[in-house]
């Protein structure tokens, strides 16, 4: 029997069968017949070593290796190998299941999936310091096999469905390492339906409300988005069928995080989000014939339909790095109603859909350039990277959801860089030295400086000078990781240099002084200057920072002076700043897990005032930072540092203190507007205004109200009373309107 290594049959046995069974039920396509037996096996071994473990959510842990299995196989499409390494992601060296046994009863490429799998430690909440570590670890398992990335995010995309249970501050983590990490992960391998998903249910714990509010009006204009579907597909089909062509025509809702992006970039409600779903076309056509029948589509629909010039996007003839072909449209449709229409066929709809894993199906038939490129770039960075973590990650994520400009080299070869390169970033791209004496370049046969922003279609000529080196200002402008960690190892590897020659210039002073050059006196010039390196301290002295005749005097000085010198770098040290509390505060907010001696701020980024939902954050310098759980940095800062997110709620109000809140204002630019604004915020006593500024342009206004507000529900009356003074447009918190 299958399931004969369950100690407690019962209920967990049958749901077990289950959800087996409808694992091999997807996987059929994709395994042979006689790969379930080997697939039942690495099950049994799985039982048999994790039959009593649960996962973080509450779930039995073998329940949860199924559902990752399919997960693997039904929505990446990966087979046999992948499915087992799903299976197993724990089992290696437990219960006597060495890597040699695993080896000899399922394989040795189970075995290299599961030792990459095993190199990146397991999700833990309160075990989360070496997150951004782990992230390294992922992206350098994506050099060698990129199926260990594939199941890690399969895994999280399980994790995130079944969140519902577990506590406060781990969903928050979770969500916010979903979002700033795996969701862009996703992105970058042609994950589109997994991306989304992940990108809805981080933001399903980041901004429930917010989240709950769009999911609510999508099922509302259900109806009414499925009836203009059929009147805009009805004579769409009619031609398509006349023409000969096999096809699908679907209709599907924006995802609920994009649609609220726009509604931020744009600053408006959803009613006035134009394009809430796209219309899909999917061909049968074969591989010879896919661009000329998609252009034939498209020219069908914009003779039936007026097209928007501007919104014409091609992936057809230059994918997408991630291997994403499609051709998108948006046109004018029953009733004025603007709509995105996606092209493609069946191939480029199970690319677009499952990505890398459906590149290897059609490999044989077309080289998928884009994304083994991006691989190649992505190994040559882990190879160049040092050991700065959070540096790592700051230069890496910017690349995974980039989008791409095209361009060309002075023989006609294509190059594919993120959105806002430079000409430095081209030239580093072509060959680490070219980028190293760049001096500018030639754009379309113009002449310009090496900071000039790349354009689509640019074909671009490098200038060089034997005497140029990089500098610390090319720094500010280059996007690309390449070029940011080989201009970063140039100047190290300069100031390593001027350091050296500091270091010796020391060292004759000492010697001048008849003072040893020993650990004992360097110490005490770092901790003099509160510097943490002998070498900032050599590199210092190089640059004439560091003034060599003070030296010997604190060398020499005595040690009470020295003390009281100490103390007074202590004081004015920027590591040793004064810390306040918020004591005004102190009644209203209960801190988890509550670090001795450290006081607490609230956020000037995010303003949190009572109602928010909110989170604590123990910074270096400031002692606990109260920002808002969707604060512009929150993301960041708990997916790069969860282990410093502590649980903070508000407990009651009273209403007696009041806090800081900015207020962005829109509308008409009509006489003796800003008194009727300062006449509605002076009738309510509870609210005390700071300051207001407005600025008239073309007839219209903006505004900007800094108030304090005893809570939540006190600014959302605010703002509804705002709103009713004619020629007020919008009026909105002014951090969640800049937010884009």
């Amino acid at each position: 029997m299958i399931m004969s290594a369950i100690k407690d049959p019962g209920i967990l046995d049958r749901e077990i069968r289950n959800k087996y069974r409808g694992l091999l039920r997807v996987a059929k396509p994709l395994i042979k017949q006689e790969d379930t037996r080997i697939i039942r096996k690495a099950l049994n071994i799985s039982i048999d070593v994790c039959s009593n473990l649960q996962t973080i959510t509450g779930k039995p842990y073998v329940l949860h290796v199924i559902s990752v299995a399919r997960i693997v196989a039904e929505e990446i499409g990966l087979g046999t190998t992948s499915i087992i390494a799903s299976l197993l992601s724990d089992a290696v060296n437990k219960k006597g299941y060495s890597p040699e046994r695993i080896k000899n009863e399922l394989g040795n490429h189970v075995l290299l999936v599961l030792e990459g799998l095993s190199k990146i430690s397991g999700i833990n909440t309160e075990k989360t310091h070496l997150q951004d570590e782990n992230f390294r670890k992922l992206l350098l398992n994506l050099a060698s096999d990129v199926r260990v990335i594939l199941i890690k995010l399969a895994e999280r995309l399980e994790y995130m469905r079944n969140m519902e249970t577990i506590r406060r501050d781990a969903q928050l983590r979770l969500a916010s390492e979903t979002y700033f990490l795996y969701a862009p992960l996703a992105h970058r391998l042609g994950l589109f339906n997994i991306k989304s998903e992940l990108e809805d249910l981080s933001m399903k714990y980041t901004e429930p409300k917010r989240y709950q509010i769009i999911s609510r009006k999508l099922k509302d204009t259900t109806a009414r988005r499925n009836r203009f579907i059929r009147e805009f597909s009805d004579p769409l089909k009619k031609v398509l069928s006349s023409a000969g062509f096999e096809f699908e025509i679907i209709g599907r809702p924006k995802s609920i995080h994009s649609i609220w992006m726009k509604m931020k970039k744009q600053n408006i409600e959803f009613e006035e989000v134009y394009d809430t779903f796209a219309i899909r076309i999917i061909l049968e056509s074969s591989f010879e014939r896919e661009k000329a029948d998609c252009w034939q589509v498209y020219s069908f629909v914009t003779d039936l339909y007026q097209p928007n010039p501007q919104r014409l996007r091609d992936w057809i003839s230059i994918p997408k790095t991630n291997g994403y072909e499609s051709l998108h449209t948006t046109v004018v449709g029953p009733g004025g109603i603007w709509v995105e229409v996606q092209i493609r066929t069946v191939r480029m709809n199970e690319i677009a859909e499952k990505g890398y894993a459906a590149h290897w199906k059609y490999k044989g038939m077309k080289p998928e350039k884009g994304i083994e490129d991006w691989l190649i770039r992505m190994r040559e960075i882990l190879e160049m990277q040092e050991d700065d973590i959070p540096d790592f990650i700051d230069q890496i994520r910017p690349n995974l959801y980039s989008e791409e400009v095209f361009v060309f080299t002075p023989k006609g070869d294509l190059k594919q860089l993120p959105a806002g390169a430079t000409v430095l970033d081209f030239a580093f791209d072509v060959h680490s030295d070219i980028g190293s004496t760049c001096v500018g370049g030639k754009v379309n046969n113009r002449n310009v400086s090496i900071r000039h922003v790349l354009e689509n279609g640019d074909q671009v000529v490098i200038l060089t000078a034997k005497n140029q080196k990089p500098k610390t200002d090319w720094l500010t402008f280059v996007v690309t990781s390449k070029a940011r960690t080989k201009i970063k190892q140039a100047l190290n590897k300069e100031k390593f240099s001027q350091a050296e020659a500091g270091k010796e210039l020391l060292k004759r002073r000492f010697r001048n002084w008849k003072i040893r050059f020993n650990d004992e006196n360097v110490k005490k010039l770092l901790k003099y200057y509160d510097l943490k390196t002998s070498q900032e301290l050599y590199y210092l002295i190089y640059i004439e920072k560091i003034d060599l005749a003070e030296l010997k005097g604190l060398l020499t000085r005595g040690k009470e002076k020295e003390q009281g010198k100490e103390e007074e770098i202590r004081e004015t040290s920027p590591g040793n700043k004064t810390v306040h509390r918020d004591t005004m505060y102190d009644d209203y907010l209960v801190i988890d897990r509550k670090v001795e001696n450290l006081d607490y701020k609230l956020a000037k980024c995010c303003n949190p005032i009572f109602g928010d939902d909110i989170f604590g954050f123990v910074t270096i310098n400031e002692g606990i930072k109260i920002h808002r759980v969707n604060c512009p940095n929150s993301p960041q800062l708990m997916a790069k540092y969860p282990y410093r997110v502590i649980d903070t709620k508000w407990t009651h109000s009273d209403g007696s203190s009041t806090f800081q809140t900015i207020i962005k204002l829109q509308g008409i630019d009509e006489v003796g507007i800003v008194n009727q604004i300062s006449e509605v915020i002076s009738k309510d006593l509870k609210v005390i205004m700071r300051s207001i500024t407005v600025e008239p342009d073309d007839g219209m206004f903006e505004g900007i109200l800094k108030v304090f507000v005893s809570d939540t529900k006190h600014l959302e009356a605010l703002l509804r009373k705002l709103l009713r003074i004619k020629g007020v447009l919008k009026a909105v918190r002014y951090d969640d309107a800049s937010r884009g």
